[in-house]
């Protein structure tokens, strides 16, 4: 029993059993192959791209890299609390709204007052904010 089959190329009709042979030398085809591979294997939109890192923070001060909120927070204390340099809070400027361009005028009753506990216990960052 003869099956009969198309080229998903070139759509010339033929016996499935030729369709290999058919294939091998049809660009068409190939081509239909190639874009079938290309959109299964096309790099997927990866929204975590542009999503800053709020789990590790440089010292503003002297740039001391890899501490967490609480590193932060105590190694300010140690090293920088009488230091009056107005610096952006890396913790804040991390944060969706967040400006890394706001230079605090006293870091260090900011970091004392508003980085007491982590925003990862309170703060959903995948919640968009209604606008109004």
């Amino acid at each position: 029993e003869a099956t009969e089959t198309s080229c998903k190329g070139c759509n010339k009709k033929m016996n499935i059993s030729k369709l290999r042979v058919h294939a091998a030398s049809c660009s068409k085809y190939q081509n239909y192959v190639m874009d079938g591979i290309k959109s299964v294997t096309k790099e997927q939109p990866q929204h975590n791209r542009d999503v800053p890192n709020r789990f590790t923070f440089v010292c503003p001060y002297c740039r001391v890299q890899n501490l967490d909120q609480e590193g932060l927070v105590d190694h300010c204390k140690k090293y920088h609390l009488t230091d009056p340099t107005p610096v952006v809070c890396p913790i804040c400027a991390s944060m969706p709204w967040g400006d890394p361009g706001y230079r605090s005028a006293n870091f260090m009753e900011h970091i004392h007052r508003r980085h007491r506990f982590s925003y990862d216990t309170f703060v959903d960052y995948s919640a968009r904010s209604e606008e109004h």
